[in-house]
């Protein structure tokens, strides 16, 4: 089964398009308390997640003991939930082979994503991947994809626009791992007419700021999924994190529903 198909299923099944972000803060305890953080994350949102989406520099950020906590809680993850790979990795095609290697083989995770800007030979590597998915960093939720993402080029396009071509590429190729886009929320708006209808890992709900209206609006097709990391995880309020996960569901349901 695609990758595409296999989240789709989920968002079915879970009335859900809530991607839950797994970013523990190395200050606040180190490792030992971070697995037990992480696995109440995970066992309380678990019926509300679309996705889990781990972020490795916060593991790295603990050592080597973050390394083996991140595989640890990827065993945790109960099958039906895809995971995404939040590792941003860009390098040179032999490297990304090893990259591609480590994380859908030995680790097993369902999607990845990477940083596009070394260009299509910089993907290929993960592109024969039956199963799995790439997230292509397209527009990012910071401030700074304006200096380089949304610059126009002579022929009017923009630069993410040569990212999303990278993407169709692989598709008309037919190549055996399915091609999604990292589209930050805030900045969806003025950019979503231009990305190609293909999954999103939307980032920017919540601490963000973004808005899901202009995302709601676009009446894309594939499954898309919207990341809450904060708003989940240290939300300054009394509720659990499953009340939390909730919370954001309903609310990008009701977004979708209009």
């Amino acid at each position: 089964m695609r990758y595409t198909d296999r989240l789709q299923q989920r968002i079915e099944k879970t009335g859900s398009r809530l991607c839950v972000g797994l970013d523990p803060r190395p200050g606040d305890g180190g490792a030992s308390f971070a697995r037990n953080f992480l696995k109440q994350v995970i066992e309380e949102t678990s019926i509300w997640a679309a996705a889990f989406k781990p972020n490795m520099a916060y593991f790295e950020a603990m050592g080597i003991e973050g390394i083996i906590l991140l595989e640890e809680l990827l065993k945790e993850i109960p099958k039906e939930i895809p995971v995404i790979l939040d590792a941003k990795r860009s390098d040179i095609g032999e490297t990304q082979k090893y990259y591609a290697q480590g994380y859908f083989a030995g680790w097993n995770v369902d999607a990845v994503t990477l940083n596009p800007f070394l260009g299509y030979d910089s993907i290929e590597p993960f592109l024969d991947w039956e199963g799995k998915a790439i997230y292509l960093l397209a527009v990012t939720s910071n401030p700074g994809s304006a200096d380089f993402q949304q610059q126009k080029l002579a022929d009017g396009r923009s630069v993410f626009e040569l990212v999303t071509a990278l993407g169709e590429r692989a598709k008309g190729e037919g190549r055996a791992t399915d091609v999604g886009y990292v589209v930050g929320l805030t900045n969806s708006a003025v950019v979503l007419e231009k990305i190609p209808d293909a999954p999103l890992l939307v980032p920017g709900l919540g601490a963000q700021g973004g808005d899901l209206a202009s995302l709601a609006d676009s009446h894309r097709t594939a499954p898309d999924v919207i990341n809450v990391s904060r708003g989940i995880l240290y939300a300054a309020d009394e509720r659990g994190f499953g009340a939390r996960a909730r919370d954001w569901a309903e609310k990008i349901a009701a977004a979708y529903s209009k």
